[in-house]
């Protein structure tokens, strides 16, 4: 029983962090966070 409910709650958590990817990808969200990535990472090494 222990091992269904903790399987479950796993299944869950994945599920959700699937669905919430799924949605922000949607959005469009995927290009600001990279271009942000790219932003801090060239601020970073002194190029931008």
């Amino acid at each position: 029983m222990s091992f269904l409910r903790s399987n479950g709650i796993w299944m869950a958590c994945l599920a959700a962090g699937l669905l919430l990817l799924l949605v922000g990808l949607a959005e469009g969200q995927a290009t600001t966070v990279f271009m942000k990535a790219v932003r801090v990472c060239l601020e970073c090494i002194g190029i931008g």
